[in-house]
């Protein structure tokens, strides 16, 4: 069996350079951590996600400095996802 690997290329990731792409991505609430509720969407089951705008952004994004707006309150998983990391990268290749 031959099991093709794809790397990505190492790129620095930084503040300066950040493209929030993981801003566009669908974020479930699954633990409260605050998030205030204007940012939030509840779908007919109960599920909650982060709100987005029209164009697909995240709600919670201040799009004049391109940071999160409720850093110290922001989801689980924009916790968990670290800038530069490969899913980060991943993201910012496909945004390409």
């Amino acid at each position: 069996m031959n099991i093709e690997v794809t790397t990505l290329p190492e790129e620095n990731v930084s503040c300066s350079n950040c493209r929030a792409c993981c801003c566009r991505l669908e974020v479930m609430l699954v633990t409260e951590t605050g998030v205030p509720g204007r940012f939030i969407v509840e779908d007919e089951w109960g599920g909650r996600t982060m709100s987005r705008l029209e164009d697909g952004w995240c709600s919670a994004l201040d799009r004049n400095t391109m940071m999160c707006s409720i850093y110290e309150r922001r989801p689980l998983i924009c916790r968990d996802f670290e800038m530069g990391d490969y899913e980060c990268r991943s993201e910012r290749a496909a945004d390409v």
